[in-house]
């Protein structure tokens, strides 16, 4: 089968490898439908982020199984969300939710990102994806769902949701900001998230004049950022999510959140240390909270928001490509790019 294997910034190509096969009952296999470039992967792709090839690329998929073991859950026809990260559902980590850390496979196990010599679990996008615990990882999309619309929900879309759910349960109404920039879809897609969950007021800052419309359409106030003109806090917010990846950006939020507030960074912010005003936030009150998504564990909460219509992600995306483009279009700035295996 085909696949497209990342060798270093601005460099791909496709190669012929062995197709997966079901060697165990829990395991599937299925056919990538939609795959979603996520943030992460534009900066992979152009260097911004240090990873060394060769490995398989991409995993934001939705898919259709081919073939399953008997203890899998699924069945060939069934379409389905792949969860980037790979979790056993069984071991002490992911029965207490934390399905990016789980216990059962190698640290950061994932598909799509096997840097620097990591174990390979294969790639999105690929014409087949083997799933090794299928009765856990695979979650029904959920009918009249378009694949292409739905492509992100398994990473990008579940990092901008858990921003703002959990903390909108506990504070209904509650206002909330999205500091924008680096993690461009996450920090959208949080808007939204923010807006179909019934926040109050919504502002996304972002001095991307064009993720400032796809913010507006989403239904979030938009306006520019604009720390490059000094700008300061003007308004306090319960809820705040910080998406720039960089120290002004995240020193803002930090000092933009309400006293007794929470700032969730879905940023990776690359530097072997960032400032942080941590006497300000000490005041305040607040919580920080920075990690990777547990994607599995929000997925089901995320599909069920998009199924009732209240989340547009087709909003974020820019560009739909045939797989046959993926290699020449990786590096396109846009905020969300959607290869299918028929385009």
């Amino acid at each position: 089968m085909r696949q497209l294997t990342f060798l270093a910034p601005g460099r791909f190509e496709w190669r012929d490898v062995p197709a997966p096969r079901v060697a165990g009952p829990r395991e599937a296999v299925v056919r990538p439908l939609a795959v979603a470039r996520c943030d992460l992967d534009l900066y992979i792709a152009t260097g911004v982020v240090p990873f060394r090839g060769p490995f398989a690329f991409g995993h934001e998929a939705i898919a259709e199984v081919v073939d399953a073991g008997e203890a899998a859950g699924v069945a060939p026809g069934d379409r389905v969300v792949v969860p980037f990260q790979i979790s056993c559902g069984q071991c002490v980590s992911c029965r207490r939710g934390f399905t990016a850390s789980c216990d059962t496979v190698p640290k950061y196990a994932a598909y799509g990102l096997a840097r620097n010599g990591a174990q390979e679990f294969g790639g999105a996008l690929s014409d087949l994806m083997l799933v090794p615990f299928a009765d856990h990882m695979l979650v029904p999309l959920p009918a009249g769902l378009d694949p292409v619309a739905a492509a992100s929900a398994c990473d990008n879309i579940a990092d901008g949701w858990r921003g703002v759910a959990s903390h909108l349960r506990t504070r209904p109404g509650a206002s909330v900001l999205v500091v924008g920039g680096l993690a461009q879809s996450v920090g959208l897609y949080a808007a939204g998230c923010a807006v179909a969950l019934g926040a109050g007021r919504v502002l996304y800052l972002d001095d991307n004049e064009g993720n400032q419309k796809r913010a507006e359409a989403l239904g979030a106030v938009a306006e520019p950022l604009g720390l490059g003109e000094g700008r300061v806090p003007d308004e306090q917010f319960e809820i705040v999510v910080e998406a720039a990846g960089h120290a002004a950006g995240l020193g803002f939020a930090v000092e933009s959140c309400a006293p007794n507030g929470v700032v969730t960074s879905v940023s990776i912010h690359l530097g072997a240390t960032t400032p942080f005003p941590l006497g300000g936030a000490y005041y305040k009150g607040l919580t920080f909270h920075t990690s990777r998504v547990s994607s599995r564990h929000v997925l089901p909460d995320v599909l069920a928001c998009l199924a009732c219509g209240g989340l547009h992600p087709e909003h974020v995306t820019h560009r739909v490509a045939g797989f046959d483009e993926a290699a020449e279009v990786m590096a396109d700035p846009g905020p969300k790019i959607v290869f299918t295996p028929d385009a």
